[in-house]
């Protein structure tokens, strides 16, 4: 609970107090000021950055399709997508409409891509659970479950192997 800010979760619902949305509506920017850009390289952006939308959705549609057949077939728990895609800064009253939809824009290009690696990090446990040589930024928890580069053995062992993901979410229950 976030007292500082005036917001708490109930029924995993987030709920201001009334002084902290009056708080909040203090810094809105009204609409009409800030639906023309200021700034030049803002308007000239916006394209680039809007157009970015149709190969998230195409990645999103082909990741729900990977699931529901790759990973059911071998067993790997599916992620679930409401673990990564948070859309909560609609409940912020000092953003106004056209920020709102630019967050719901971020949230959910970043969540997507997050839901993303957590896909793929779980197809690599099963097809290639090898530790790189060399230590990369980005590391993953699943990472824990692989085998040492250079490691025949352990990799034998953990090949093909879905145990893991079973392991990992009893750890991740108890850590809750």
């Amino acid at each position: 609970m976030k007292q500082y800010y005036g917001f708490s979760f109930e029924k995993w619902k987030i709920r201001f107090t009334d002084t902290a949305k009056s708080y909040q509506k203090k810094y809105k920017t009204p609409l009409w000021k800030y639906a023309i850009p200021k700034k030049m390289k803002h308007l000239v952006s916006m394209p680039f950055i809007y157009a970015m939308i149709i190969p998230a959705i195409i990645l999103d549609i082909f990741l729900l399709i990977y699931q529901q057949t790759a990973l059911r077939l071998y067993g790997i728990p599916r992620v679930r997508r409401s673990e990564y895609i948070v859309y909560d800064r609609k409940h912020l009253s000092y953003l106004n409409l056209i920020q709102k939809i630019n967050c719901l824009y971020c949230s959910y290009v970043n969540w997507l891509f997050s839901y993303a690696v957590e896909i793929a990090w779980r197809t690599e446990r099963y097809w290639c659970p090898i530790k790189s040589a060399k230590r990369k930024a980005g590391w993953h928890e699943w990472e824990r479950f692989f085998a040492d580069y250079g490691d025949p053995e352990k990799f034998k062992e953990v090949f093909n192997s879905n145990k893991d993901f079973f392991k990992a979410s009893k750890l991740k229950k108890q850590k809750i």
